[in-house]
């Protein structure tokens, strides 16, 4: 049964929540440019990020199968980020499990919508996310890039 958990400072398992990212991004290489920011990720930042945004991890029979971060945002939005679901498990609904959580704690902070961002390469991404409810609010460009490289996705809650 997939549990999913709070990931906080005393989580302890940040190692393998990295190898999790690593593992579920590296389809992108090749594919997006400029490259994933999964890339920069390190343990210390990877640990800094944990104390600085809420995030949590699905689990089944202890082995992490997904993760997502969130970030409450000013302008009335939760921001998802790094949802990440390993590639054995892609699939299974642990995705969907993730993002709502991630919808429940937006209720809970009251915020009204679920904001991200995704690749403008990703189109598989984006018919996930629009079946889920998100809707295209913008497209963006990396700096130092004269094209769209990304577009950003709001879900209403309300």
């Amino acid at each position: 049964m997939i549990e999913i958990v709070g990931i906080d400072q005393e989580f302890g398992r940040e190692p393998e929540l990295l190898a999790l990212i690593m593992a579920s991004f590296a389809y992108m290489d090749g594919v997006i440019d400029p490259p994933s920011s999964a890339h920069r990720l390190t343990l210390q930042n990877l640990a800094e990020k944990v104390k600085n945004e809420i995030a949590f991890a699905a689990l089944e029979n202890g082995e992490i199968l997904g993760c997502i971060f969130c970030k409450p945002e000013p302008l009335g939005s939760l921001y998802v980020g790094k949802l990440a679901v390993s590639p054995k498990s892609q699939g299974k609904g642990v995705g969907y499990r993730l993002m709502s959580r991630a919808e429940t704690l937006a209720r809970e902070l009251a915020l009204p919508a679920l904001r991200l961002e995704t690749r403008i390469e990703l189109v598989g991404n984006h018919a996930r996310f629009s079946s889920c409810g998100f809707v295209k609010t913008a497209e963006n460009a990396h700096p130092g890039f004269d094209r769209m490289t990304s577009i950003e996705m709001t879900k209403r809650l309300d």
